[in-house]
């Protein structure tokens, strides 16, 4: 009977250790998971960032790929519906078993997918200019955190076209209200009224902008300039820029900064009547560079001579590249031993210099304003040294003691007051 019983036990070793192995000799592949809406009103956006991450993953494979293995592009659409973008991150994760993600673009749909990320130690990277007030350590934020966008092209509102009321006009979700919540009181402290501060948000595809436009253009009535900062995302754009077109709203009398505004949302527009409105990203496709021009060249191959490139897709060009380098520094694509590789991780940027990865998981950006030229591209106007991003905004007293340091504190949320670290999930 033991005798009996022990081969039974021996017997099912050996079977459990025969399926773990076929499973590791199963994954052939590494899966790149894109998480990006290929449908509704973010498709105007995301598409290309999903034939960005794919056009990476043939260039590494073309390389000899990763560790000896080929990558493998998973491809999910959470179709602009927020919520749908957890179930599709669980799906990547569990069910395609992906490695790493690239994804998101609203800041609603990254929080949507973070507690999945958190929840199963998954990583993403997420590529568009955000309202920071957050650190996860599964989100390696690839875009502008505020100080590297939004107050900068307050500054230069300020300091260089001598404006002195604001219309703040979003989208209606947690990235235009937070940024200008910021904005509000970098203004105030700057010494612009609050009376000269006005602010409005619209739904996701908000098409009639006749009133608002109105409004704006009363804002100046007064015989002070005006100037528009815009966190209007996605295709409401296309009836906002139509609207002011129609009311004859010239770039030198009321300007327009955007910061969800590039190359692919303007590609879909007549630019004629937009000349002189601006833009501020950290990339533009008309930065002078070798390696942006081979960029161009390779992306313009693969996708069609009309087919144009901007801020996001660097992004994620610089993000998928320090995870390539992080994976093959900590030889595993394993989250937590990519992650701590990631640290210090530096990789050219298309505008000729260099980005490095912080430890509060955020990188060092240059600041670009641009001005909108007939064609749809940018006049590169402005352009500062590289930014370290800044997780918690200096300008609300709540977060300006809070730091993030996932490398040394271990610590998204440092109270720099109390030297003790804060767990706030509500925060995501």
């Amino acid at each position: 009977m033991k005798k009996t019983l022990c081969k039974l036990i021996n017997a099912g070793v050996i079977f459990a250790f025969i399926g773990v192995t076929s499973v590791v000799h199963a994954s052939d592949t590494i899966k790149v998971g894109i998480l990006h809406s290929l449908s509704g009103t973010m498709a105007i956006s995301e598409t290309t960032l999903k034939d960005t991450v794919e056009m990476l993953v043939d260039q590494q494979n073309a390389k000899g790929g990763l560790l000896g293995k080929k990558l493998e592009a998973i491809v999910v659409d959470p179709a602009s519906d927020w919520p749908l973008f957890a179930e599709k991150a669980r799906e990547l994760l569990t069910v395609q078993k992906v490695d790493i993600i690239f994804g998101s673009w609203t800041s609603v749909s990254r929080k949507s997918a973070l507690p999945v990320l958190e929840e199963l130690n998954g990583l993403m990277f997420y590529p568009v200019q955000y309202e920071g007030e957050e650190s996860s350590k599964n989100v390696f934020y690839t875009g502008a955190a505020p100080n590297q966008q939004a107050i900068p092209a307050v500054d230069y509102y300020l300091e260089e076209l001598g404006v002195k009321k604001f219309a703040l006009l979003g989208t209606d979700y947690v990235y235009p209200r937070t940024t200008n919540k910021i904005l509000e009181q970098y203004l105030k402290d700057k010494g612009i009224a609050a009376g000269d501060i006005f602010v409005n948000y619209t739904p996701f595809g908000h098409s009639d902008w006749s009133k608002i436009v109105a409004d704006v253009v009363a804002l100046g009535a007064d015989g002070k300039k005006v100037g528009v900062v815009s966190t209007i995302n996605g295709d409401a754009n296309i009836g906002f820029y139509k609207e002011l077109a129609a009311a004859g709203v010239a770039a030198d009398a009321i300007p327009v900064v955007a910061f969800s505004v590039g190359e692919e949302e303007l590609s879909g527009l007549d630019t004629s009547n937009l000349v002189g409105h601006l833009a501020a990203w950290n990339y533009f496709q008309s930065a002078d560079s070798d390696i942006n021009a081979a960029f161009i060249k390779e992306w313009k191959a693969r996708m069609g001579a009309k087919r144009v490139t901007n801020d996001p897709m660097e992004a994620h060009y610089i993000g998928f590249n320090m995870w390539v380098n992080a994976v093959t520094q900590a030889k595993t694509t394993e989250v937590d031993s990519v992650r701590t590789a990631m640290y210090g991780q530096k990789f050219p940027n298309l505008t000729g210099g260099m980005a490095e990865m912080l430890p509060n998981h955020h990188l060092t950006k240059p600041v670009l304003i641009g001005e909108i030229q007939a064609d749809g591209q940018f006049d590169i106007i402005s352009q500062t040294k590289p930014v370290p991003g800044d997780a918690w905004t200096d300008f609300l007293p709540d977060s300006a003691v809070l730091m993030s340091d996932w490398k040394n504190l271990k610590c998204g949320m440092y109270n720099t007051k109390t030297k003790t670290c804060v767990q706030l999930k509500s925060n995501y």
